[in-house]
């Protein structure tokens, strides 16, 4: 099949490298493209934003699928035109990508529905902004109602600031017309984080969790930019947070939209705030994001092309997508005066040594070619994305290929992923749960132990040993798991599922058994064999698949909270957790 990816930047080259992939794809192209793209596909030279052009070359070029990368092509109505004309195409309507297009009606919808968010104000006049900012107080939030290239939020933290920059949206224009109205709302505290997601209009199928980093500058100094780097998964969305997140988020609105009339396809991307368990939805976007996207293309293992598909056929209940376990960073290098103004034109240099390290792919966002030589034509020019077995080495590849790269006055953060780390590096050195595994298939069911664990502060580790094929090794580990400090061990295994019953053999730390959805028997068969046996042998025999996992975490939670006075307070925040969870659904049902 023939496909046509639209768009210039980083999220787009990283589309086109996912896209060339695909044993269905014979041949992509990009509307217009950079230098980067251009190693891998036929770069056109049409505008993003003109939506009839790009129509006519679908139309001559017999193009069977168009991929709609930035958001200003989508809020033009290119999904409309093309569907009018019946080609195939991924992304909402005009209609649909209102909910990124306009901030005002996304603040008022969200209330409307009852979506957590900030509290707010909507204003069409300089002086009634200005008031109630003085109402208010600071620090807070002015938003333009429209498209900014994600540079329309500015964060004030004085009043002055904040009117400040009300005259600059709506009396200077820096944004043009997107500053016709804007939106005044609460500053909001915690960590931010993207929750980014393909739906056909009835499932959603959540990528990976993601952290992206908006300020310019190290330490989320300096101005709002497009983004400076990003990274998957970010711990700061647990288990938890991801379950709220789709029933009080991403359901509601996807239901909400279709009750205004404006069914939505494509990607739904909610940033949002988390502070504790106060998660609040700061914006949404209508595609992927930049740079977002580079680390999480990279982590997807399905072809894409079926997701795209199954999308516009509201197919998408069918599709089991596939994700590395592995991290991933990118880390951005822009123009020096970045998200200010900015030389064009440098010469990049530096390369062929970048991709020489491992587990690098170097995407293109603000470049062009000028004759041999690929030269800077933007604020945010390259993607540095890394993949590594953990999240050091994946910032460590990434860094040493960014080192490689040059031109005249080039900036990047040397801090991203540096959240992650800190709860990384602050937590327990001491392993105190261990969670075992007869195959690394097991892992994507065992995370919601890990998860659990992780959101909770109690440390653990992780390994595969098979009762079968390395019985040797599954001893060993149950022998000396009291000696290397372990408390307890987890123990998921499908199938004939011995392996829990081995481990309590040779240990006498409690074994928590996970019976594993893996025959035919959808691990009736594992739940059996984990339950019987033999005297003397015990085992807390859990549900099956990932309700048991993460159940077996939360018992381990309960046994360590009984000597550790900081692990019995975490328990009752999960049990108020759970009951202010049940107690919000029963009012939205009343």
């Amino acid at each position: 099949m023939k496909v046509l990816v639209v768009g210039s930047g980083g999220r787009e080259h990283a589309l086109v490298w996912k896209i060339k992939q695909s044993q269905k794809v014979e041949e992509v192209f990009c509307a217009p493209g950079n230098a980067g793209i251009e190693e891998l596909a036929t770069c056109v030279n049409i505008s993003a934003t003109d939506i009839k052009g790009l129509l006519h070359f679908a139309q001559k070029e017999k193009i069977d699928l168009t991929v709609v990368g930035p958001e200003s092509s989508l809020v033009a109505g290119i999904v409309d035109l093309f569907e009018e004309n019946g080609l195939r195409i991924f992304g909402p309507s005009q209609a649909a990508a209102i909910l990124e297009g306009s901030k005002v009606f996304t603040k008022n919808f969200l209330q409307k529905y009852s979506i957590p968010t900030a509290a707010f104000g909507v204003f069409t006049e300089r002086e009634a902004a200005k008031e109630y900012i003085e109402q208010q107080g600071a620090p807070i939030v002015v938003k333009a109602d429209g498209l900014a290239a994600g540079k329309g939020v500015v964060v004030a933290k004085t009043i002055e600031e904040a009117k400040k920059a009300v005259d600059e949206i709506m009396l200077d224009k820096a944004f043009g017309e997107a500053g016709d109205s804007i939106v005044v709302e609460s500053c909001l505290l915690g960590e931010e984080a993207s929750f980014i997601a393909f739906t056909d209009g009835k499932t959603i199928l959540p990528l990976p969790t993601s952290q992206d980093h908006k300020a310019a500058y190290d330490g989320d100094k300096g101005p709002n930019t497009g983004g400076m780097g990003a990274y998957s998964p970010a711990p700061i969305v647990t288990d938890e947070i991801t379950e709220y997140v789709m029933t009080e988020v991403m359901l509601p609105t996807i239901k909400g939209l279709a009750a205004e009339g404006r069914p939505y396809k494509g990607m739904l991307y909610a940033g949002l705030m988390i502070d504790g368990d106060d998660i609040k939805v700061l914006e949404f976007n209508c595609r992927f994001g930049d740079p977002e996207a580079q680390p999480l293309l990279m982590r997807l293992k399905s072809d894409i092309i079926d997701i795209f598909e199954a999308c516009i056929d509201g197919t998408l209940d069918r599709v089991e997508m596939k994700i590395d376990p592995r991290p991933t960073v990118c880390v951005v290098m822009s123009s020096g005066g970045y998200p200010g103004a900015y030389a064009s034109g440098d010469i990049i240099t530096g390369f062929e040594q970048a991709d020489k390290v491992d587990g690098v792919e170097v995407f293109h966002a603000g470049t062009a070619k000028e004759g041999e030589a690929i030269v800077s034509n933007g604020g945010r020019v390259l993607g540095i994305t890394s993949i590594g077995k953990t999240l050091e080495q994946a910032l460590e590849r990434a860094y040493k290929a960014t080192d490689c790269i040059t031109w005249n006055k080039c900036f990047y953060r040397k801090d991203i992923g540096g959240k992650a780390l800190a709860k990384k590096l602050a937590k327990p050195s001491k392993p105190l749960v261990g969670i075992v595994m007869g195959s690394d298939s097991d892992l994507p069911t065992m995370r919601a132990a890990s998860d659990f664990l992780q959101s909770v502060g109690i440390p653990y580790e992780m390994t595969v040993a098979s009762a079968h094929r390395t019985p040797e090794r599954a001893a060993e580990y149950a022998k000396t798991a009291s000696a290397r400090g372990l408390k307890m061990i987890i123990a998921g295994a499908g199938m004939a599922a011995h392996l829990a019953g081995v481990l309590a053999s040779h240990t006498d730390l409690p074994v928590i058994g996970v019976p594993l959805d893996a025959s035919s028997l959808q691990g009736m068969d594992a739940l059996l064999a984990t339950v019987q046996m033999p005297p003397g042998i015990p085992v807390a025999t859990m549900g099956i698949g990932k309700s048991g996992a993460k159940n077996a975490a939360v018992l381990a939670l309960r046994i360590l909270a009984l000597n550790d006075h900081t692990l019995a307070k975490e328990l009752v925040n999960f049990r108020e957790n759970m009951v202010r969870e049940v107690e919000e659904k029963a009012k939205r049902i009343q």
